[in-house]
């Protein structure tokens, strides 16, 4: 789950720091990706509005790095 995305349904990084149960500066140290069981339960929370998306979770499992990761708008180059 992209952090951008979450801010937008949220409406705001105090938003969704709120509905996580974790702090603003904790967001904000997040990177681009949620954090996997924080990316689960907001989409529990969400009821599916914003969606756990484990292929973003297994380049990571896998050893990959944050940057290797593309959001599906952001170019692949």
């Amino acid at each position: 789950m992209y952090k951008e995305d979450a801010i937008k349904f949220f409406g705001s990084k105090s938003k969704l720091a709120a509905a996580a149960n974790v702090s603003r500066p904790s967001v904000t140290r997040w990177g681009k990706i949620i954090p996997k069981l924080r990316a689960m339960e907001l989409a529990a929370l969400t009821n599916g509005a914003l969606q756990y998306e484990a292929g973003l979770y297994a380049a990571q499992d896998n050893g990959g790095t944050e940057e290797e990761l593309n959001h599906e708008n952001q170019s692949s180059d």
